[in-house]
């Protein structure tokens, strides 16, 4: 089996403010809690990349920018800090997953069609094999189309770049 690891993207309390939380907020913390449990009863190393944004919403030590409380980011667990929408560029992802062996990424986190979609094609380019968590990643409503619709597109859309699995499937398949 190939080495993993685990990479909750921008889940920050930005995207979780009153009145303007991602898509299925509740269900996309809960997932993500089992994911990150599962994680930690391999031993798999979980990355929780953070994203800033300067002179904006996600400016660095502001409570916007902080990493979601629902998560419980422990010593062994690695925090990145980005400013794109890409995980690895001009970051110190990829050289951390190469010096940790890690071949497999499992994708999760926030938002479906920026950094979920980018860090997955990204990854993908870069040699890694991927898994898209399909029920733990989210993003808000468009004009144009819902968040479910978005989320739905993107799982069928991402197959070109990664195996799409539900947390069930992920946590079945460590037991």
């Amino acid at each position: 089996m190939q080495a993993t690891a685990l990479l909750i993207i921008d889940v920050q309390n930005r995207m979780f403010q009153r009145g303007s939380s991602v898509y299925n907020d509740a269900k996309l913390l809960y997932n993500l809690k089992k994911l990150i449990a599962s994680a930690k009863s391999e031993r798999m190393p979980i990355f929780y990349i953070q994203h800033e944004t300067i002179g904006k919403h996600l400016q660095r030590h502001s409570d916007a920018w902080e990493l979601h409380p629902f998560l419980t980011v422990e010593k062994d667990d690695i925090v990145i800090q980005k400013t794109t929408p890409d995980s690895f560029y001009e970051t110190p992802l990829e050289e951390q997953l190469y010096c940790k062996g890690i071949q497999h990424l499992l994708l999760a986190g926030i938002q479906t069609e920026v950094c979920i979609d980018t860090t997955c094609r990204s990854a993908q380019s870069r040699g890694f094999s991927t898994s898209l968590i399909g029920d733990a990643h989210s993003t808000w409503d468009t004009p144009i189309l819902k968040a479910s619709q978005i989320i739905q597109h993107h799982n069928q859309t991402l197959q070109w770049f990664a195996n799409t699995i539900s947390t069930d499937q992920f946590v079945e398949r460590i037991r």
